[in-house]
């Protein structure tokens, strides 16, 4: 599932191409899922942010379209004209004869037209914990958040309340940086802020390299991320740590497969 850097570079590359458009029309799968799409029309757009992995567009009157990706989500513009692809599940006719398409295999993502802000409805939206760039977040924070709960660290993470956007990827990338223990419920306030810098190092290499695609993830240009060529702990099960040499583990923790190396991330 796209984790914060592939809906960020996504966000990015649409913000610049749909600010100011004027939406005419509307078409959704028959899907309780996206049919909300239609809910949009008419509009002009305001911009495209992000909250954890949702994006964000802002329209006129007050009013936000939010799209979650899911799994096999991808959002493009491309020409008005042609056959509608058969996995696009919505579209909205754009000015300058150009249609935006959410596209998507799988069926797992979510289209939702919502007051600006209000979220109650959206559940996991409405919860998520700060984003981890804000300059409020520190790691007195983020330990504080993890010492509420006795559920494993990398679950919290994968949660979304401590930190919004770590999915299992990025999870794994920075608890190998930060040398913790995957599976530990307790950290210290020190390892805690070690940790928040760590999320913000993977996530920022994954924002400059475009994401990590392992299998369906692309970029709205239909472009596929490079930053699995950088990965150095998910996926490397079997291989050597690339600090200590150890070789990589991989287990099952709360139904998640997790990677870690047991000499730098030793479990106290």
């Amino acid at each position: 599932m796209p984790e914060l850097p592939e809906v960020e570079t996504i966000r990015r590359q649409l913000d610049g191409r749909l600010r100011g458009r004027r939406v005419s029309a509307a078409w959704a799968f028959e899907s309780a899922k996206f049919l909300e799409a239609c809910d949009v029309v008419p509009a002009t757009v305001g911009g495209v942010g992000r909250r954890g992995k949702y994006l964000v567009i802002t329209l006129d009157g007050g009013r936000e379209l939010i799209v979650h990706l899911g799994m096999t989500g991808q959002l493009r513009v491309r020409p008005a004209g042609g056959d509608r692809d058969r996995y696009v599940r919505a579209s909205w006719d754009l000015d300058d004869e150009e249609v935006l398409e959410f596209r998507d295999v799988r069926r797992f993502g979510r289209i939702a037209v919502v007051p600006a802000g209000e979220y109650g409805r959206l559940a996991t939206l409405a919860a998520l914990g700060p984003e981890p760039f804000d300059t409020g977040l520190d790691g007195a924070t983020l330990w504080r958040s993890l010492r509420s709960s006795h559920r494993h660290i990398k679950t919290q993470l994968l949660s979304q309340r401590p930190i919004a956007g770590v999915g299992n990827i990025y999870a794994d990338e920075a608890l190998w940086l930060a040398r913790v223990h995957p599976a530990a419920r307790r950290i210290t306030r020190a390892r805690a802020g070690e940790l928040l810098e760590a999320i913000r190092q993977v996530l920022a290499a994954g924002i400059e390299h475009g994401g990590t695609t392992l299998r369906d993830y692309v970029d709205s240009d239909g472009r596929q991320g490079t930053n699995q060529l950088h990965l150095r702990c998910y996926g490397r099960a079997g291989g050597p740590c690339e600090r200590c040499g150890e070789l990589l583990v991989r287990r099952v923790i709360d139904a998640r497969t997790t990677t870690w190396c047991p000499h730098c991330q030793r479990l106290r």
